[in-house]
């Protein structure tokens, strides 16, 4: 019945004919800014900065605080003004005078920590989605209060301000709970365990490491991943262990000889099996997916481990346990 272009010079965008028939074109720069910003705020961030790029009209509309303001929630003044007092808030009198956008944006870079410095939110720059990490302090870390096997140090590249090292342990554990009301509705969401390796670090070579995510009372997704950073010169040639080793507490003197006979066992390498390293400088392994259709009110857990090759393992730092929107 109409049809749409975009006016403006001597060349006219033509869109499609919507609902059949002739009719004259509308000229979609003739619509009030008004009317264009309410249809680009049903769209995503992304869309919009494009959108911005097609005229003047579009790029004021686009970027004005009516688009901007639907894409930050609604509860995201109530999150910042409750940011941890080792932050400075970005809810300041300076702050709240800027743009939506620049609010946006703003959040989008700067993680705010939350929840006493114990969790950190932040906003998916695509699509404005939720993102969260949880910090190594909030999870549910095997014999992590042991300093024989664990320390807590703080490091500067960590938006927490304490990190977990593991120093040696032959049981590795750790358990991540986030409740899915703080998730973004109608998303499919990701899990990343955030770490880093130091020198010296061992026992991950060729190691097995199940993870899982799901709600608690469901069935988890579960995969195997390896979080050897380095990828030794055995792994690169594509070896691993052929299957679970148990090996008990007694035996482990004889764990060298076993990882020689290991490097005889053939396999395919798959690449999403292993680390890789974030814009940040950190490490991050791919946990699982969850598509949170909103309003569950239930609690997604996410693990780590790795307790049946009975080795001794050592040599990581982990940050947290990151959840953010799969980009499509």
């Amino acid at each position: 019945m109409f049809k749409f272009f975009l006016g403006g010079g001597g060349n006219q965008e033509k869109t499609d004919d919507v609902g059949g028939g002739g009719g004259d074109p509308m000229d979609l720069q003739a619509l009030p800014e008004g009317c264009i910003a309410t249809v680009v705020s049903l769209t995503t961030p992304r869309d919009a900065g494009t959108m911005s790029s097609v005229s003047r009209s579009f790029r004021s509309a686009a970027e004005s605080d009516a688009v901007w303001d639907k894409f930050l929630p609604p509860e995201i003044h109530t999150i910042m003004s409750s940011s941890s007092p080792s932050q400075p808030p970005l809810v300041s009198p300076s702050f709240t005078s800027k743009t939506k956008k620049e609010l946006f944006l703003a959040v989008c870079d700067n993680p705010v920590l939350i929840e006493q410095g114990k969790l950190s939110f932040s906003l998916d720059k695509w699509s404005g989605k939720k993102c969260y990490m949880i910090a190594a302090r909030a999870l549910s870390i095997v014999w992590a209060d042991t300093p024989h096997y664990w320390r807590w140090i703080s490091v500067p590249d960590s938006r927490f301000e304490e990190v977990a090292e593991l120093i040696s342990v032959c049981w590795l554990e750790i358990r991540g709970k986030i409740g899915t009301r703080m998730l973004s509705p109608s998303t499919l969401y990701k899990a990343f365990l955030v770490f880093k390796s130091i020198a010296g670090a061992h026992g991950f070579e060729n190691q097995p490491v199940e993870v899982t995510v799901g709600l608690i009372g469901q069935e988890p997704t579960k995969h195997v991943v390896f979080l050897d950073a380095q990828r030794g010169q055995t792994q690169g040639q594509g070896y691993h262990v052929a299957g679970p080793w148990h090996i008990s507490l007694f035996n482990r003197r004889h764990i060298p000889a076993l990882q020689s006979f290991q490097s005889f066992q053939p396999r395919e390498i798959n690449e999403a099996q292993y680390p890789k390293e974030r814009n940040d400088g950190w490490l991050e392994i791919e946990m699982g997916e969850f598509f949170c259709e909103g309003g569950e009110g239930g609690e997604l857990e996410m693990t780590c481990m790795e307790v049946r090759g009975g080795q001794w393992k050592g040599g990581l730092i982990f940050q947290g346990i990151e959840v953010r929107p799969k980009r499509m």
